[in-house]
């Protein structure tokens, strides 16, 4: 395929302590890289589209580190900005069973974090493009990044691109004296496609569900309900995607997503996964898939199926990179999930 996605966002450095450990329990911690918007572009780029991923960063020997691992994985980083500041980091602390995983955030003054509107050369970047996207975690840092978020937005839609916005709320990000709720509707209302969960919903647009989701039982009726609310409050979207986990445990989840087009309301297949890998940037991976697919196959329920098992796949991986193909995802899309070797 000759679509190009560009995605907008911070990449950061991510480190994990090995295996289940918590985290100072033994002086050793994986470094890799990973953010939101980067984990889409690398999706994209795996299932075969042009991908590019715009960011800021600065000028040091970390960052090329990090440049070089996305150029492996065929994404374009020509966009990324050098500048001052440092490079965010993120520590993880896999849980399991009982104990839920951990996220700590390091990422004041990193480099995105100090840019301004007029930073990028938006025209530029998205000449070319077939779809922008873009989450809810950068506008979270400050009121400059959502200036900036809502910058690029506008260009896109000036320049005929189809926009698309994971909502990604980040409860310990939103500090510096917005609510989401306040910043947020206004750049979903620059997006033609939304992907979200409840508590998204709930935290930047103020729309719920009635779900009980503590007993594990997520209510199809409900989450009918809450995209069609979502498109009503919308009128600019063409269509919104939910995505439903349902916890059991930290190792133990069934996923499944659900789409609403205006023109109907699909629910994709569930998928129980036990001894769960990793499930940061089981989100990302799913909002990869769900563009590939729009992209590909112009069929809403098919691309809502590819994506709920490209995400499902996920689960499978360490890291927040989804290293699948699209054929592997096509594969569990036809019932292959037996996991039995491949000679």
């Amino acid at each position: 395929m000759n679509k190009k996605v560009v995605t907008f966002g911070e990449i950061m450095i991510r480190l994990k302590s090995p295996g289940f450990e918590r985290l100072g329990q033994s002086p050793i911690l994986e470094m890799t890289f990973g953010g939101g918007e980067a984990n889409v572009a690398v999706s994209a780029a795996n299932f075969g589209l042009n991908a590019a991923f715009v960011t800021a960063l600065p000028d040091n020997d970390l960052a090329e580190a990090c440049l070089g691992e996305l150029r492996r994985f065929n994404v374009d980083v020509s966009g990324v900005r050098r500048s001052k500041g440092r490079f965010g980091v993120y520590y993880v602390e896999t849980g399991s069973n009982q104990r839920p995983s951990k996220v700590i955030y390091d990422r004041d003054g990193s480099a995105i974090s100090l840019c301004q509107p007029g930073d990028f050369d938006w025209d530029n970047l998205l000449d070319g493009a077939d779809w922008f996207h873009v989450t809810g975690i950068t506008p979270a840092l400050n009121q400059a990044c959502a200036d900036l978020t809502r910058e690029a937005l506008l260009a896109a839609r000036r320049k005929g691109v189809k926009t698309s916005i994971d909502l990604n709320y980040r409860a310990k990000l939103w500090k510096y004296g917005k609510k989401a709720c306040e910043v947020m509707p206004e750049l979903a209302r620059l997006a033609d496609v939304l992907v979200a969960n409840e508590e998204d919903c709930q935290k930047t647009l103020g729309l719920e569900a009635t779900a009980d989701v503590e007993s594990g039982k997520l209510a199809d009726a409900a989450y009918a309900g809450l995209t069609s609310l979502v498109l009503k409050e919308y009128p600019n979207l063409d269509l919104v995607a939910v995505t439903l986990r349902e916890s059991r445990s930290a190792d133990h989840n069934d996923w499944s997503a659900c789409l609403d087009d205006r023109r109907g309301y699909y629910r994709s297949r569930r998928y129980e996964i036990h001894d769960i890998v990793d499930r940061d940037g089981g989100g990302d991976s799913f909002s990869g898939g769900l563009i590939y697919g729009l992209l590909q196959y112009g069929d809403p329920h098919k691309a809502l199926e590819f994506a709920a098992a490209a995400s499902c796949l996920k689960h499978s991986i360490p890291g927040d990179f989804n290293r699948i193909t699209a054929a592997e995802a096509e594969k569990l899309m036809q019932g292959s999930a037996s996991g039995r070797v491949l000679r």
